[in-house]
């Protein structure tokens, strides 16, 4: 039986390549464009959705090499955080996990590989990062360059207690 009343979750990995810098650690991220979804933002560098019949490695695996021409052992993927998030529209395609990854060693020079998506990569100290950044990834980077552990499991979009926040407000 195949059920199609149930909530759905459009999953998505993101890799945060990371590096030592004169500055503490750096992040490589992308500038967004030409995909229709938040262009002209700073964003991970290597992110996308889990494609069916893949595992969230493979997927973080894959769009490392897709997006930034490297090759990634997923043994060096370090699990960071999954958040769940919402857009608060009601459409399916706008609730989401995203599970984030960061890793520090990889093979190949990081670039922009599809140039039709990107304006470019640049290294940034994660305590200056650009402006803008894609919201809910700017609040995964404010945990990883803060002092307090970045939380296992969190939440965006979300109202205070939890609940997606009403569409009719």
């Amino acid at each position: 039986m195949i059920v199609t009343d149930r909530f759905r979750l459009v999953p998505a990995a993101y890799v945060l390549l990371l590096r030592d810098g004169p500055q503490g650690t750096e992040v490589l991220l992308q500038l967004r464009a030409g995909t229709g979804f938040m262009d002209g933002f700073w964003a991970s560098a290597a992110a996308g959705h889990v494609e069916d019949g893949e595992s969230v490695h493979r997927a973080a695996v894959r769009e490392a090499a897709e997006e930034l021409g490297v090759v990634i052992d997923p043994a060096d993927l370090e699990p960071l955080t999954a958040m769940h998030r919402t857009q608060a529209t009601g459409l399916p395609v706008d609730e989401r996990v995203d599970f984030f990854f960061t890793c520090r060693r990889w093979s190949g020079e990081p670039r922009a590989a599809e140039h039709d998506r990107s304006e470019g990569v640049e290294w940034f100290p994660l305590a200056a990062l650009p402006d803008p950044v894609v919201p809910h990834e700017r609040q995964v980077l404010a945990w990883l360059a803060g002092d307090a552990p970045v939380p296992a499991v969190a939440a965006f979009g979300f109202d205070a207690d939890g609940a997606r926040p009403r569409l009719d407000r």
